[in-house]
């Protein structure tokens, strides 16, 4: 496993807290695909954002890259949209023989929604596959968040579908959702992105 400096340094200087959900274990040797690392000489999956106002609502929501992490921070108005989200541009990752996508964060103790696209679509629409994460109010370390693809839920625009599954092999899109339904002020630091496999 290639490890860039970025890694190198949060391993060296953290006791990074491990976020288990849907069960997943992190276990020494596990394998694991660097996506972004937010470095000059890491991948770079271009983040942008989008906030609710392209559905009319007043949500505010930006991004600014820092000492090699990706700081996304606003404030979520419920009386609209009521969410705001930063996204990649379109790439092509054949991710199957991952279990699912880990996430290094420093938050603010509220809920967020990572969500992954495909070419997959719902009565010519596109579907996005939804998982929520639970982050940890002033913490001193950073947060591993472990998200299996097992827990992601097919969506269009926030309503649950009965499908289609998730197709691994055909990923092109990230986001992130500051979605709780709550009012106010919200901090996220994302430090990497990655895929791994148990």
């Amino acid at each position: 496993m290639r490890l860039t400096p970025i890694i190198r340094l949060l391993l060296s200087t953290y006791a990074c807290v491990f976020v288990s959900l849907g069960g997943v274990s992190a276990e020494q040797g596990e394998n694991i695909l660097i996506l972004n690392t937010f470095s000059e000489a890491g991948p770079d999956l271009q983040w942008y954002v989008q906030n609710d106002t392209v559905m009319g609502g007043r949500s505010q929501g930006g991004i600014e890259l820092l000492d090699e992490r990706l700081d996304f921070s606003g404030i979520t108005n419920t009386n609209g949209g009521g969410f705001s989200s930063i996204r990649t541009l379109k790439f092509a990752k054949d991710l199957s023989n991952y279990s699912g996508i880990k996430v290094k964060v420093k938050a603010d103790g509220r809920k967020y929604t990572w969500s992954i696209q495909t070419d997959a679509r719902w009565r010519g629409r596109k579907v996005s596959y939804w998982a929520d994460f639970n982050t940890t109010a002033n913490a001193d370390e950073l947060e591993e968040i472990y998200i299996p693809f097992s827990r992601f839920s097919p969506q269009f625009r926030g309503f649950k579908l009965d499908g289609p599954q998730l197709d691994r092999s055909n990923i092109s899109e990230f986001a992130l959702y500051q979605y709780d339904k709550t009012d106010g002020p919200f901090s996220l630091q994302l430090f990497s992105v990655e895929a791994y496999s148990e």
